[in-house]
């Protein structure tokens, strides 16, 4: 079986998830099974599952600091992908470490707040410092409703409501922002991308299925991962929601909860 070369180095940093379907763990995968290179700096230890999380273990700020660093100085990056923090000085160090030493690494910025079974994953004194921290970097932001709502303190409730707060969350200074609409109940799914070009709109079929756990962190990875290699955003978008489509669509049912995706959908078995 012929190899392809791999193409893109991502740096990851983000929460784990020791259940293995969101958080570093999706990250890498989704990475990987588009070609592309992942290295990680965790923030934050989870015990979770698919049926909720049990703890949250912050890692101190200055190693956090110091994985990003040493990946930074050694191997280097073509995109960086922002996930779960957990804590403001969390946030500080690595806003300040990518101030350091990768200001011109385009970076995707997740604002992971709240996981799929309703526990929060940020401190609430974290979310001001998250916006005016890392948002003014960031090429692309992608927030869910709720996070959406928590940036902007503007309730979303339909397509209208996503462009106020997409205009807003512009306003605080990432290049881009893909408001994901998976929390509104129509059957039609509407994402919405708002960069200085103007306005898209990502229709598709809402899929039935309790096997949605790490969406947010896999669609951002996946998106950082298209960057890397060169793509547009839009275009990284593009290739990043059919990679998830599939993902959830080919599931397989582990859990007793929230189940995790296929995220190695795209990848051949060996012969």
């Amino acid at each position: 079986m012929q190899a392809h070369p791999i193409n893109g180095r991502v740096l990851i940093v983000a929460g784990s998830d020791s259940g293995g379907g969101a958080g570093i763990q999706a990250d890498i995968k989704a990475v990987s099974a588009l070609n592309a290179f992942a290295m990680t700096a965790i923030a934050a230890l989870t015990a979770q599952n698919t049926t909720g999380v049990f703890g949250v273990l912050p890692v101190d700020p200055a190693f956090v600091a110091l994985q990003m660093k040493v990946v930074l100085e050694d191997l280097g990056a073509d995109s960086i992908k922002i996930g779960m923090l957990a804590t403001a000085a969390v946030i500080e160090a690595v806003a300040g470490e990518y101030e350091a030493r990768a200001i011109n690494v385009p970076l995707v910025v997740d604002p992971v707040m709240v996981s799929k079974s309703g526990h929060f994953l940020l401190e609430p004194d974290a979310v001001q410092t998250l916006r005016k921290r890392l948002l003014p970097h960031a090429e692309l932001v992608t927030p869910n409703l709720p996070e959406a709502e928590a940036l902007t303190d503007i309730p979303v409730r339909n397509l209208d409501d996503m462009r106020r707060a997409a205009e807003m969350i512009r306003t605080f200074g990432p290049k881009a922002v893909l408001l994901k609409g998976g929390h509104l109940e129509d059957e039609r799914l509407c994402d919405l991308l708002l960069t200085e070009d103007g306005e898209e709109v990502f229709e598709g079929r809402r899929i039935h299925t309790p096997h949605t756990h790490g969406t947010g962190c896999t669609l951002a990875s996946a998106i950082a991962a298209g960057i890397a290699q060169g793509l547009s955003v839009r275009d990284s978008v593009a290739r990043a929601r059919a990679y998830v489509d599939e993902a959830i669509r080919s599931a397989p049912g582990f859990g007793h909860g929230h189940g995790p995706l296929n995220h190695l959908h795209t990848v051949r078995p060996f012969p």
